[in-house]
């Protein structure tokens, strides 16, 4: 079957499978995976195949297609198509609830170089990443996936995506609702502050300031009964964050000095890149170079202080889907750079490096 000829057989395809003739539609694009040698053809009639099956709750055929177009995929050695595949293999996972897998597999997407489709796809990548963290419970990393693909989609003016992204923060809300429930019932004083620290960034989130404020005020109440400080540093970022979407910077700027305080007391330094980025942000607004420039030179300054890259290299780690080496040492390096140095001890310190483990 030629490539014109495959071209035919999938947009009948697509006829018969949008006038609800499912059964019928799923033969002509099976047949097609059969005869045809075209591989554009065949990642695109694959690509049909998965969103089929997922809409028809099919998610092992589904991600038993999605497996296949990978293939496909890295056989035409092309950055999109390896980025739509990896997309649909995370949402077979996420639907089979292998949210380990789906993440995996959504950060494989975001680590893809440039791509032409990373534009529209890229919101599509959070919302499944969102929704595997929201499966895992672990609700500060889930917003914050859907807060990015609300961003995709109101830049993109994507009107189905930011719906499925207000589906899946109403899910959240239910999950956390659940979860103050709980807290209230056991006064549970560290899991209020934490709930109540949800909701208000899910206000913040869908625009709703006026709830998020009371809400940050509560949960700053709690935080600070409590001694947490780590959570005051959550809070005032939240806060700062509100500040900026009613353009009140000098508002945002005091609870973000107020925040780098205590984040540099406590020693957390993931906080204060957080803190320098919004920083630089709301600086750069306003046209202040000077202390644009200290908030660039402090960022790069906390990356380094965390060792985010290789000391081999000095790339950044995570900015690639690069296998890492960890040493018994705690020190992390690429693989690849650690191969090519031929030496058996750490190059940071030195100390044996026998029985490495794999990041």
């Amino acid at each position: 079957m030629g490539q014109d000829q495959t071209k035919q057989q999938i947009e009948k395809g697509l006829q018969l499978y949008q006038s609800n003739q499912t059964e019928k539609a799923l033969q002509v694009w099976m047949k097609v995976l059969e005869k045809s040698s075209d591989l554009v053809g065949r990642f695109r009639v694959l690509g049909c195949l998965v969103t089929a099956h997922s809409e028809m709750g099919r998610y092992k055929e589904m991600l038993k297609f999605a497996v296949v177009q990978i293939d496909t995929a890295r056989e035409l050695e092309d950055a999109d198509f390896l980025l739509e595949s990896y997309l649909n293999l995370a949402r077979s996972n996420e639907k089979l609830c292998e949210f380990h897998k789906t993440i995996s597999y959504c950060k494989t997407c975001l680590g893809l170089p440039g791509t032409r489709a990373g534009a529209q796809l890229g919101g599509q990548v959070s919302l499944s990443m969102g929704n595997a963290f929201l499966g895992l419970s672990v609700f500060q990393k889930a917003l914050e996936s859907f807060e990015k693909a609300l961003r995709y989609a109101h830049n993109n003016d994507d009107a189905m995506l930011e719906c499925r992204v207000c589906c899946s923060l109403g899910s959240f809300y239910a999950q956390v609702k659940e979860s103050m429930k709980i807290a209230l019932q056991h006064g549970d004083r560290p899991l209020q502050a934490l709930c109540l620290l949800c909701f208000a960034d899910i206000h913040r989130s869908r625009g709703d300031l006026e709830t998020a404020f009371p809400r940050y005020d509560s949960a700053m109440s709690i935080m600070t009964e409590i001694g947490n400080r780590l959570g005051q540093v959550q809070v005032l970022l939240g806060v700062a964050k509100c500040w900026v979407a009613r353009k009140a910077l000098d508002k945002a700027l005091d609870a973000i000095e107020r925040a780098q305080d205590l984040a540099e007391e406590v020693g957390n330094k993931l906080s204060q890149l957080k803190l320098h980025c919004l920083s630089e942000g709301i600086y750069r607004s306003k046209g202040l170079q000077r202390e644009l420039r200290a908030h660039v030179v402090r960022f790069h300054e906390c990356v380094e202080e965390t060792e985010l890259y290789c000391g081999l290299c000095g790339e950044s780690i995570g900015e690639r889907n690069s296998r890492l080496q960890a040493l018994p040492c705690s020190h992390i390096f690429h693989l690849r750079c650690l191969q090519n140095n031929g030496t058996r001890s750490c190059p940071n310190c030195r100390r044996s490096s026998m029985k490495p483990g794999f990041v």
